[in-house]
Parts: C-alpha cells; structure tokens; sequence
C-alpha cells in the first residue's frame, strides 16, 4: 500500500489527550542533528536502538523518508519520558521488555544490542496479528492492567498479552510521531502555514487532494 495513502487514512487511537502547544513543542525539542549520536531519555541506550530499528521497520524508507530519518525515535522516547502517566510508563517499559525477551529467545542470541530487523520484524508482525476477538480480549486485560498501577495494586500480564499492548502500542506512537515531523508535516500531508478562508463544507478531494491537514 502507498505509504501516503496509509497515513492519510488512520487516524490517532492511543488514548492520550495533549494539547497541540505541548505536542508542537515536543516535536520541535526532537529535531536533531542526524549524525550526532542519540541517548535516550527515557529508555537504555540499547533499548533505544531496538525502538530505531523498530520504527524504521513500522514506516521504512520509500518515496518519504523512514520514521528515524524524520526522528519518530526521539519523539517517542522524549512522550514517554516527559508526557505519558506513570501507569503507561510502566506498560512501555514492561511490554517492551516482554518484546525484546521473545527476540532474543527466538533468535538463540543473549544481549539486546545484537538483535537486528531480521530478529525484531518476526515478533511485531506476529503480535500485530493477533485476532480481532483476542484484542478486544487483550484491551480490557491492559485496562486492567494499567488501572491497578494506577492505584498502587500489584498486577501482571501475560507474555502475549504484553507482547501485543507494545506492538499495537508503538505503532501508533510511530505513525503519530510521523504524522507530527516537520518534514512530514510540509511536504506529505496536507499545509497551509498562514490560513486562508474558512470553508464549513467542502469536499476533502477538491480541496486538499484527498490529504489530512497537518498540525
């Protein structure tokens, strides 16, 4: 499918509500010189690499660039650290953990640095398989989950679960980070820096060529 048609059609399903000034100045606090190296606020260094790798496998580069080269990396890692509840926090890091641990078993390798794309792409597509009967299944054990962190109770999730809720999770991050660059923001989706008419009704097509307006 073409990668600009893709974006123009999903729309932001994660559940988090932030306003557009704190959202437009995360995602200008993320733009970065490409060939400095990058430490992650939030997650390991090497859990950092896994993320790069993964996002570049949710969004490679085709006619646009990949979400590292527009640093959907960055911006993740940056939300996660700065704007995401504690409960979420701890889903993240727990479900990716979960992730990483099926890699490693599957690939017979011992340390997160050497996974590759060839190692990760296996488990993510597996995970984003999964039924459409089991995730809704899977969302009310995560809201679970996530509502007794919340109130300091003990809870846990299983392997699959948890593998699933990171999955489904960071490809909405990625394609929201995405959606969010600057690059991608000017040159895919539909921009108009200085607004012009308001138009109430008119047709998406005649207007915009079909494209979602950017931020």
């Amino acid at each position: 499918m073409d990668r600009r048609k893709a974006l123009r059609n999903m729309g932001l399903s994660l559940g988090y509500v932030v306003a557009i000034p704190t959202l437009l100045s995360l995602a200008q606090s993320c733009k970065q010189d490409a060939t400095l190296a990058w430490t992650p606020d939030f997650l390991s260094s090497e859990e950092g690499n896994v993320l790069t790798t993964l996002v570049d496998i949710i969004l490679p580069k085709t006619d646009t660039p990949s979400a590292s080269e527009v640093q959907a990396h960055l911006f993740i890692d940056r939300f996660a650290n700065e704007i995401m509840e504690k409960e979420k926090k701890e889903l993240f890091k727990m479900s990716m953990g979960k992730f990483m641990n099926k890699a490693l078993l599957d690939s017979g390798k011992k340390n997160i640095g050497d996974l590759k794309a060839e190692d990760l792409e296996p488990v993510l597509a597996n995970a984003l398989k999964t039924p459409k009967e089991d995730q809704a299944k899977h969302f009310k054990l995560i809201s679970k989950y996530t509502e007794a962190i919340r109130t300091g109770e003990a809870a846990t999730l299983s392997d699959e679960v948890s593998r699933f809720a990171f999955a489904d999770n960071l490809r909405g991050l990625t394609i929201w980070s995405y959606k969010t660059s600057e690059y991608i923001g000017e040159n895919v989706l539909a921009y108009l820096p200085v607004p012009g008419e308001y138009i109430g009704c008119g047709d998406l097509q005649e207007l915009t060529g079909g494209k979602a307006w950017s931020i």
